[in-house]
């Protein structure tokens, strides 16, 4: 082998090797299995892609973006690491593939988020009677460009969007510009604090199963084997 091709094929073993640890260390699972296989060749298996936009069946959620659903709530990549939502990765380049907002509801922006809008929902779908936050994230690339639209400058407060809104594309920021995350979107279902404010999304316990919200199998300890796609 040449050089230049030693030089190419690097990267790439690098890659792949990556999102092997990256899986691996999950559950060990069907699922996990045919992810890592997505990954390898994302044009291989179009009848695991997501459509943005897309309902499933009677649930309030709509499908926030294109692509296969990798990680799902409560998985684990890394020892003590529990998932606090879904990961949807597009098998695009950063900054192609569109957000949407997945419920209507009271979008925030942080001054110091790059990468992530929160969404207030008043009234949760499931349960009338309390409010939930619905939070996207990994809106920029590694080098904290941000991809959230113009729409939602930092500092935005409680701006009003329907379900379909533009927020953003996938990224893979991580805020470490040397470990950047996979370009992706993580979308969690956050509970209020009851003072009107959310809770740290990255705790599990402060977020909700997806699942009844999306209409589809989004817990992985009843769903170990199967990538979730609307039947």
């Amino acid at each position: 082998m040449s050089k230049k091709l030693v030089f190419l094929a690097i990267p790439a073993a690098i890659a792949i090797m990556g999102i092997a640890l990256y899986f691996n260390f999950g559950r060990r699972s069907v699922r996990t299995a045919q992810v890592i296989d997505w990954f390898r060749n994302p044009s291989s298996r179009p009848e695991l892609m997501m459509t943005v936009g897309t309902k499933c069946g009677d649930a309030p959620f709509i499908f926030p973006t294109n692509g296969l659903i990798g990680f799902i709530w409560d998985d684990s990549f890394r020892p003590g690491h529990r998932h606090a939502g879904i990961d949807i990765f597009a098998g695009t380049e950063v900054g192609v593939t569109p957000i949407v907002a997945a419920y209507p509801g009271y979008l925030t922006r942080e001054a110091d988020w790059i990468s992530t809008v929160i969404i207030r929902v008043p009234e949760d779908p499931l349960e009338p009677s309390r409010q939930i936050w619905v939070y996207y994230t990994h809106m920029a690339d590694r080098n904290g460009n941000s991809f959230v639209s113009a729409e939602f400058p930092r500092g935005t407060k409680e701006v009003f969007v329907e379900a379909g809104t533009l927020l953003g594309y996938q990224g893979n920021y991580s805020g470490d510009p040397n470990n950047p995350a996979g370009i992706h979107l993580h979308v969690s279902v956050v509970e209020d604090d009851g003072f009107g404010k959310f809770k740290n999304e990255l705790e599990i316990e402060n977020t909700y199963d997806p699942s009844p919200y999306f209409g589809l199998p989004l817990n992985a300890n009843v769903n170990p084997d199967t990538i979730p796609v609307c039947e």
